[in-house]
């Protein structure tokens, strides 16, 4: 039985004009907002731009959420996965009042009504998708196939929190959309809140029919069901019985939310298990109310309405039809003759921070509190000496991820996320205050799952991007480790949350969120036994393309540099910050408080591994874990080599450092940078990723004509870790040789260079395809101080 009376439903309806009446003004109008005068061509944009086609489905969802949330004094956000619905959001927004609070400059009037219009997809005004300039939002809509992530990272940890999450039947048939259903079964009813998910299907994307608006609905239902929900359709095309039977299904899928949680929130917590959630699916027509055809096609409840269905308004019969189109939701019915929302309509809005466009969870930033950090010099790797001590930096990490997990338990604030690589990183340590979450049935052989973890682990990078995302959005804090390879895969993603990120600095009421931490491990150089497929350091470059404002790349050479690192990298806010750090026993060479000073100034001399010369003839410097060992190891080569060389050793952890001040905030002025690589000197530089991003962030440096880079050439197979070395020529033995050749007064040594180093390179691969391992002075290597003597394999 519909929960509507009938004076209720004729409001509810009139809401709904209201908003598709201004989101087609949205689209079409820069002027006589109330139809006041017939309507003409100087009424109209000259260039339309915007999407019609589910936006009246968009508008009909949010009238009616509008109400369950005042019948159930419901905590709600609106994540719109039809993302160019933008129009009919921010008609909403605007009607609630949310919108003009937020921009008083549109007021709710008609002068108002004319900017709000005269705005959309209007250059310098706001964008034709849901944006981070529209009140609630916190899912861009440039982008299909997150929603259901971020709906369900949202409501994690947040217990009173509905996300009512509209997916698009054309966003339906992307994969993340795919992976996304699985969510329910991460979701905790006593401690996190509920995801209601709509499927909207109106039965095409931009040209084409959808696929799961034209299967079977009983395969439809079964796909729902076999998902883990318990669907409920509503189908049609008649305004009046559609609302009453929507508003039916609204309430049961509320009933059925609280009845989930109230059980699960009074059983032991022995008996939790992974209940079946309700969605809806609603079936309306695309363009739903607009034209019905156009030049003999038809085009409401076709592709045609998925855009502008009238484009060329410019010609007298398609202006008529336009005015026809706006005077059917009959204005002058819906707002006085100043442009004021009538208040018995507008009185059916929620109030206060009930509205969906008010809502904080949509401003995360507002809620966001600091973590509880522990000191991490108390998890530091013990030195002796420089280069004296083998450990894993991942697993270091890992020990103080536990710590800052058990700090901010009680807080509820704080998750880590990765595509089953956890215990693979080496940061299973954290197991040991929480487990990962799982709510399905558990055998004996399984080992730390439980409904109550907080490890996020789901064998698909975008589901844990999109998850981490939404829960950052909401005003918590988290952590993604991946593959190093593989998190190419959220390149997508990556780019939509940089860009919210960037526009989000010029919105002065988005306060700022806890940054988006990437942990890459898995490095391409300890591949050996993956192979040529599990080899690839491009994210960095792809990282390193987007606003110097918005980005951060380090790549810390040891276990305590990576404790600095990403202490500071949790801290901070409204960043994305890729950390680049190897898993695999590797030495030790700072202490904890030279790596603190270290990662603090982002690049240094390291006086230690040099000859501490202030006029160098060379300079040796390197960025990376691997690479950090192997320019050690070549500059024990050269003191063999070249006694009397003076050389320099430099190590960058902060990569953008390199940059000049004006490009990043975290650039050096060119008389650090000078002081660092001097100004005409030749610098050998071992870089973990492709060499060209080296020369674009040197370019305009005085000495960038004397740098040479060596790094990842897209030479890859399952080989030992120092043949990945050799076959990209990142080598000891081809830096030792790079140096000879480019100090000016060794050129009588070059013929005798490139002999020891093809012999050294002969030497080494025959030993490795005859062994399968490296060649013992490679495995045993460790570093010896300048007056220390010999190194141990010549000991």
């Amino acid at each position: 039985m519909s929960p509507l009376a009938q004076d209720q439903l004729r409001r509810m309806h009139a809401y709904w004009r209201a908003a598709n009446y201004l989101t087609v003004g949205q689209i079409y109008l820069r002027d006589n907002p109330l139809l006041e005068e017939p309507l003409s061509a100087a009424h109209v944009k000259q260039r339309l731009l915007g999407h019609w086609g589910t936006t009246a489905g968009l508008n009909f969802i949010y009238v009616h959420l509008n109400r369950v949330i005042r019948e159930f004094d419901l905590n709600m956000i609106y994540v719109i996965g039809p993302g160019h619905g933008g129009p009919g959001i921010v008609a909403h927004t605007y009607l609630e009042g949310s919108y003009t609070e937020i921009y008083p400059h549109i007021e709710r009037n008609r002068e108002g009504m004319r900017q709000l219009f005269r705005q959309f997809s209007w250059p310098y005004g706001i964008p034709s998708h849901v944006a981070p300039e529209t009140p609630g939002s916190i899912h861009e809509g440039g982008e299909l196939g997150y929603s259901l992530s971020h709906a369900y990272g949202a409501a994690f940890d947040n217990p009173d929190l509905v996300v009512a999450c509209v997916v698009g039947d054309g966003e339906a048939e992307t994969g993340p959309v795919a992976t996304g259903w699985h969510s329910n079964k991460f979701l905790n009813p006593v401690r996190d809140g509920a995801v209601l998910p709509i499927l909207h299907l109106n039965g095409y994307k931009i040209a084409n029919p959808t696929v799961l608006a034209r299967i079977p609905e009983k395969e439809l239902l079964q796909l729902l069901r076999g998902y883990g929900y318990d669907p409920i359709v509503v189908a049609g095309d008649d305004p009046k019985p559609m609302h009453r039977a929507f508003a039916a299904a609204l309430d049961r899928a509320v009933r059925r939310i609280r009845r989930v949680q109230r059980a699960a929130r009074q059983a032991p917590a022995s008996a939790a298990s992974r209940p079946r959630w309700p969605m809806i699916v609603l079936r309306s027509p695309k363009g739903w109310t607009g034209p019905k055809e156009l030049d003999g096609n038809p085009v409401e409840g076709t592709w045609r309405a998925h855009q502008v269905p009238l484009p060329h308004p410019e010609r007298p019969e398609q202006l008529q039809m336009l005015e026809q189109w706006l005077r059917s939701y009959r204005p002058e019915e819906l707002f006085d003759g100043e442009g004021h929302f009538r208040e018995e309509f507008a009185a059916l809005a929620p109030t206060g921070q009930r509205r969906m466009g008010a809502n904080p969870h949509a401003n995360g930033g507002s809620l966001l509190k600091p973590l509880v950090m522990p000191d991490m010099r108390r998890y530091a790797i013990p030195q002796t000496g420089h280069g004296t001590v083998k450990a894993e930096a991942t697993r270091a990490l890992g020990q103080w991820l536990r710590e800052v997990m058990a700090l901010n338990l009680q807080h509820a604030n704080f998750r880590l996320f990765g595509p089953d690589e956890t215990a693979s990183n080496r940061l299973d340590a954290v197991y040991e205050t929480s487990a990962k979450t799982w709510l399905d049935p558990t055998l004996d052989s399984d080992t730390n799952l439980s409904p109550d973890g907080r490890v996020m682990e789901v064998l698909s990078e975008h589901q844990c991007e999109g998850w981490l995302e939404g829960y950052l959005l909401t005003g918590r804090h988290g952590l993604f480790n991946c593959y190093e390879a593989f998190i190419h895969i959220i390149d997508s993603m990556f780019n939509q949350h940089a860009k919210w990120l960037k526009v989000t600095r010029q919105v002065p009421w988005r306060a700022p969120i806890a940054s988006l931490n990437y942990l890459l491990s898995s490095l391409v150089w300890h591949q050996d036994h993956n192979g040529f497929s599990h080899q690839d350091p491009g994210f960095i470059d792809h990282v390193a393309n987007k606003k110097s404002e918005v980005v951060r790349i380090y790549l810390p050479p040891d276990a305590n540099c990576l404790l600095s690192v990403t202490d500071h990298c949790l801290r901070s806010r409204q960043y994305i910050n890729l950390i680049v750090a190897g898993k695999q026993p590797e030495w030790q060479w700072l202490d904890i408080e030279e790596a603190v000073i270290h990662c603090t100034a982002g690049a240094g001399i390291w006086e230690w591994a040099g000859t501490g010369d202030d006029d160098p003839e060379l300079v040796m410097a390197c960025a990376g874990d691997a690479p950090t060992v192997e320019t050690l190891a070549a500059v024990m080569l050269l003191r063999e080599y070249v006694p009397d060389l003076r050389l320099r050793v430099v190590n960058v952890v902060d990569l953008l450092a390199l940059e000049p001040p004006d490009r990043h905030p975290h650039g050096m002025d060119d008389d650090e940078f000078d002081r660092l690589f001097t100004r005409d000197k030749p610098i050998i530089f071992a870089y973990h990723g492709y060499p060209g991003l080296l020369h674009k962030l040197t370019y305009r440096r005085h000495n960038h004509d004397n740098l040479h880079v060596r790094g990842y050439r897209e030479e890859g197979t399952t080989t030992t870790p120092f043949d990945m070395m050799v076959l990209n020529n990142l080598d000891r033995f081809q830096l030792a040789l790079d140096a000879i050749l480019r100090v000016p007064r060794l050129a009588s040594q070059h013929e005798t260079a490139r002999q020891r180093y093809w012999s050294d390179i002969a030497r080494h691969r025959l030993y490795v395809s005859e062994n399968g391992v490296d060649l013992p002075d490679i495995r045993h290597w460790r570093w010896q101080p300048a007056n220390a003597g010999a190194s141990d394999a010549d000991a």
